[in-house]
């Protein structure tokens, strides 16, 4: 028996077969055949002879003279089967093709053409590989023949003659498994399948780049994409165009919804369509319209974001009732934008910054209560801290100047109201209290042993609400809050919250907050701070340092406070990849052997587009004036809200009425007296040890399909899920749409963004409460 030169029972391989089987002829005969002859008179085969030459190296061919493909004309055939030719050597019996004659040809000796004469001969020491009817080998004969074919059911219909053809010449055909192909019905909409297995992926793609693709498809594919446009879509690429596809898409009807969802999902694969969808006009719906059906449209989309921004910009002269009054309504009317495609885009940020005016609409309405500073703290840890959130969040989403006008015009009339309500109360506590607290000499009470503090500039509460969320994967987090100084102003915040600052003082002369070392009464200059903390055993880091996880440290990240006073409104928009620093510089800490770290900040800050409102102080009056506070000369009277420094009580402190600022146009700016400014964060975070024996998991495949990964996870527990992210230890780093549990030790999620498609990432195992158990390097949509 010849054996196959390619196991797996493929097309190409039974045509080896059968032509191998023919040149074993009859085992009792005297001598072997000297050549197989393969007359194709139609020359069906043309195409399929290169991918046959990889396995049969004794193949070659009628035609132009070529040694390098075995190709040459028939005097040059018949000296190369004698051996006469070094260069050619054949291992086994010469299978010669033939296209353009036929068998009758060769037989008719005496009509066959001078060129052929010298192969005619062959006919007689060799043998034809032809059907038993002595006709040639159809493609559609030798898949369909029980006598010398393969025996399938092969329709006979022209349709599927055809697309045999293409699917021979496109090499889908010889590729294909024998034992797939039984019991199955070979027709023409099965081929066309094989040629163009993913139709919606491929009208996405013609719309994307139509003379591009054309181009690379070459004619066949192109012939088979348009039947197949022509037959499953009712469209027609050719005489209808790129415009007509992109109205069908839009619309999303019948099997242009498969279109439709494919986009959705994979819509960066495809940029140009895009501008496409964007040409065509939505329907006509009257006054009513179904928002569903305009879901596909993005003028809809564009109208909808330009009537929101109208809407947003009158609130500039609303009244807070009536301005979240006009949110609200807005947010019932747009908000189902949100789940529109074009939001995913990024073309509708006014919806999706809607959501978070909402949020701020409805938890404006409620101040803080509370007679006394720690009733009012008590009062906004609960649910006051969230306005501000919802205001930067919402900033976050707008970044052109006239979106970014709208939401600050909703804002200013929403939140400055509720702000200025706000830090009046507080002052007026602060006033009946004659302050907001001393100096809190806990900070170098309590046992800083195996501690690294971390202070962050600028880290407000509401910030640290979201950085406690993102460092609850490195282990238990506790927020708690204490006053900083006043003024809240970093040079005092910072030796405040210090676990050295019992060893600190002020002096009357410290004219710009700076304190002192108590011993020696040397300015608090950074140098002098470290210092200060070396002798009280605490090691001051620098960057990327992590000193000895055993003893105590200090060490600064993050940037909140600077890039604030330079950038605004922008800090909003910024806000995760500012906070991405700390959780880098946590992360290192939590990875060099920390089992205890301490955040602590300086201040928070008000952040206000538009600007703060402004108070006047006269310069005669201030010896040193910043935007929220002023440093009073002696001879100067006092204002409603003067205060000793914190740090000298001879230092008398002009502040700023309510959100007031001494320089006009600040947006952002501390030193006041507010709870957004003077509340200040205190985070511990213990970090989490080695995982238990019980939480042992091993990654034992990751499979990608597209943008779509399958994960197996071997010794699996209730409760662990598996994510995939850029870098491990952040959950904010996600690519994924969620992650997704794991049950029966296996996991399938989807990358969110095409663009990612061929990012190295990490696939992580996740416990329960959200720490990360194991991970495995991989690559987006690698095969």
């Amino acid at each position: 028996m010849v054996e196959k030169l390619v196991a797996g029972g493929r097309i190409s391989d039974e045509i080896y077969l059968a032509l191998m089987s023919v040149a074993e002829g009859n085992s009792h005969t005297a001598a072997s055949a000297a050549a197989v002859l393969w007359p194709d008179k139609e020359g069906q085969w043309l195409a399929a002879i290169p991918a046959l030459k990889k396995a049969m190296p004794g193949l070659c061919m009628l035609g132009d003279y070529d040694p390098e493909l075995r190709r040459g004309p028939a005097i040059w055939l018949k000296c190369a089967i004698a051996g006469l030719l070094p260069e050619i050597q054949f291992d086994g019996v010469p299978v010669v093709y033939l296209p353009g004659v036929s068998r009758a040809e060769l037989r008719d000796i005496e009509s066959c053409p001078r060129e052929l004469q010298p192969l005619a001969e062959l006919q007689y020491r060799g043998v034809f590989w032809s059907q038993a009817n002595a006709k040639d080998w159809t493609i559609s004969a030798f898949l369909g023949s029980k006598n010398g074919g393969l025996g399938l059911d092969v329709a006979q219909d022209p349709a599927t003659q055809v697309a045999l053809s293409q699917a021979l010449q496109a090499g889908v055909l010889l590729e294909c498994n024998l034992e797939d192909l039984k019991g199955r019905t070979i027709n023409a909409e099965w081929l066309l399948s094989l040629l163009a297995p993913n139709p919606t992926r491929d009208i996405l793609q013609w719309m994307n780049e139509p003379e591009l693709t054309r181009q690379k498809w070459g004619d066949v594919l192109w012939d088979v994409f348009v039947k197949r446009c022509k037959s499953d879509f009712g469209f027609d690429p050719i005489a209808d165009g790129e415009l007509v596809a992109a109205e069908r898409l839009a619309h999303g009807a019948g099997k242009w919804a498969a279109v439709a969802v494919f986009y959705r999902d994979s819509f960066g694969s495809f940029p140009n369509v895009y501008p496409r969808l964007a040409k065509i006009q939505p329907p006509n719906m009257g006054l009513f319209p179904d928002q569903e059906q305009l879901a596909g449209y993005p003028q809809a989309n564009e109208q909808g974001e330009a009537a929101l921004r109208y809407t947003l910009s009158a609130c500039s002269g609303m009244e807070a009732l009536q301005a979240r009054s006009a949110v609200t309504a807005a947010d019932k009317e747009h908000g189902l934008r949100r789940g529109w495609l074009w939001a995913r885009m990024g073309q509708s940020p006014l919806a999706v910054s809607l959501e978070h005016l909402a949020e701020l609409a409805q938890r404006s309405a409620t101040l803080p209560i509370g007679k006394t500073s720690t009733e009012l703290a008590s009062s906004y840890q609960e649910s006051g801290w969230q306005v501000d959130q919802a205001v930067l969040k919402a900033l976050a989403c707008v970044h052109t100047k006239n979106d970014l006008d709208a939401v600050s015009a909703a804002i200013r009339a929403m939140y400055l109201p509720w702000l200025e309500e706000t830090a009046r109360r507080l002052q007026e506590a602060v006033k009946d209290s004659g302050g907001l607290s001393t100096l809190q000499v806990k900070n170098v009470a309590e046992p800083l042993g195996e501690t690294c503090t971390v202070f962050v500039d600028g880290l407000r509460y509401d910030v640290a609400k979201r950085l406690e969320q993102r460092l609850s994967v490195l282990g238990t987090t506790n927020l708690s809050v204490c006053w900083t100084s006043m003024p809240s102003v970093t040079a005092s915040g910072k030796a405040w919250c210090s676990p050295v600052a019992g060893f600190i003082t002020g002096s009357q002369e410290d004219v710009d907050f700076e304190p002192r070392v108590a011993t020696d009464g040397k300015p608090l200059s950074s140098h002098n701070f470290r210092k200060l903390l070396n002798e009280h055993g605490i090691n001051p880091l620098e960057k990327h340092e992590t000193g000895d996880p055993q003893g105590s440290a200090w060490t600064e990240a993050g940037d909140l406070d600077h890039y604030g006073h330079e950038h605004g409104t922008r800090l909003a928009r910024d806000m995760e990849t500012q906070l991405d620093q700390v959780v880098e510089r946590v992360t290192e800490l939590c990875g060099a052997g920390w089992k205890r770290l301490r955040i602590v900040t300086d201040h928070g800050w008000l952040l206000v587009p538009g600007g703060l409102p402004k108070s006047e102080l006269a310069k005669h009056q201030a010896e040193t004036r910043w935007g929220r506070c002023a440093v009073l000369k002696n001879s100067a009277h006092g204002t409603p809200l003067t205060f000793g420094w914190d740090w000298c009580k001879d230092v008398q402190i002009a502040y700023a009425p309510g959100v007031a600022s001494f320089i006009a146009g600040a947006e952002y700016a501390h030193g006041g007296i507010s709870l957004q400014e003077c509340l200040v964060p205190i985070l511990q975070l213990e970090c989490a040890g080695e995982a238990e024996s019980s939480d042992t998991v091993t990654i034992q495949s990751v499979t990608w399909k597209g943008l779509r990964c399958t994960v197996v996870v071997n010794g699996t527990s209730a409760g662990q899920q598996v994510d995939i992210r850029t870098k491990a230890a952040l959950a904010s780093s996600s690519l994924a749409a969620s992650a997704k549990a794991l049950e029966g030790g296996k996991a399938s999620l989807a990358v969110a963004d095409d663009d990612q498609m061929g990012a190295v990432a990490v696939v992580v195992v996740l416990s329960s409460d959200g720490n990360v158990l194991q991970k495995c390097s991989t690559t987006v949509g690698e095969q």
